[in-house]
């Protein structure tokens, strides 16, 4: 079996395509929310202590979804070297530098910075997973970046911190991007197609809490936790909903459409993020930022529309 190219997908029935597509809308609804969240989070705990909460809840809500599912709950040996690394990048790699980021920038302009992970996840697919690039997906992530441009100019332009905490916040992004991106391929290869998604990332995400507990410990001191209803509240929600649900359904989509298309997320998490916090924050669109979402949209539905088989 070989690993799932941009221009070759597995052949699945239409009810499997589906339940795909409902698992990306689903994700891209629900991580849109998540960024305001953490941001509220991280106002109250030290980075490095947050992200080692969400993780150890998340685990242990992964290994009893498994055993829920009645899966059994171990890896094999090079399943277990395979979680590893996928935790250090994912669940401490990444989240550690996200969770930092929005203590320099708005979470509105970490979440367009995110949009840029399709570009690396088609770029190391490619390189580490054979993954070929068909034209209509270049088409698409030709413009869906210059939305997500012009979403990063509206964002900077509002964003309240001076130029040097911006660099700074973008630079932990980007780096947090290429964790990110570097997780998302190891979940495209032949030996993560061998494992249970849910149990691989219940391992991965022990494996990611470890190295955040340490290396919180190491940063921040002694373990800090806020106990107040909000706050509780939201690390659940992270834990549970943004973590637990859907990383096995991002996953999994990872292994059905390749990593460049099932990175297309990052492009609609921005939009439903803006478009929340015009609900319930009152954020004022502007020319610049309803073009950029109706740019990074269309991209989106190029990309990711059927082609039809040979």
């Amino acid at each position: 079996m070989t690993a799932a190219t941009e221009s070759s997908p597995p052949v699945v029935p239409a009810q499997s395509q589906s339940r795909a597509l409902a698992a990306f809308i689903l994700v891209a609804l629900i991580w849109g929310s998540t960024w305001l969240v953490i941001k509220d989070q991280v106002s109250a705990v030290p980075p490095g202590w947050a992200v080692t909460w969400r993780f150890m809840i998340a685990a242990a809500g992964m290994f009893v979804l498994a055993a829920v599912r009645r899966e059994k709950l171990l890896l094999s040996r090079e399943g277990m070297m395979l979680a590893v690394p996928v935790g250090l990048f994912q669940f401490f790699g990444n989240f550690q530098l996200v969770y930092r980021a929005e203590q320099h920038i708005t979470s509105g302009l970490v979440a367009v910075i995110f949009a840029l992970l399709l570009v690396p996840n088609a770029v190391l697919a490619r390189i580490f997973v054979g993954a070929r690039v068909n034209a209509r997906f270049v088409a698409g992530t030709v413009v869906a970046l210059g939305g997500i441009a012009l979403l990063l100019l509206h964002e900077y332009r509002a964003a309240p911190a001076g130029a040097e905490e911006v660099l700074v916040g973008v630079a932990l992004t980007a780096a947090a991007l290429l964790c990110a991106s570097s997780a998302n391929v190891l979940q495209a290869t032949d030996l993560a197609r061998r494992q249970s998604v849910v149990v691989l990332i219940a391992w991965a995400m022990v494996a990611g809490a470890i190295a955040d507990g340490v290396f919180a410990l190491a940063t921040a001191g002694p373990p800090v936790f806020d106990s107040s209803p909000r706050h509780l509240a939201g690390l659940f929600y992270l834990a549970i909903v943004g973590s637990v649900f859907t990383f096995p359904l991002y996953f999994a989509l990872i292994r059905d459409w390749g990593p460049g298309k099932a990175a297309y997320n990052g492009v609609a998490v921005p939009v439903v993020a803006m478009t929340l916090s015009t609900l319930f924050e009152g954020y004022r669109w502007t020319a610049l930022a309803a073009g950029g979402a109706a740019l990074a949209m269309t991209g989106l539905l190029i990309a990711l529309s059927k082609r039809r088989e040979a």
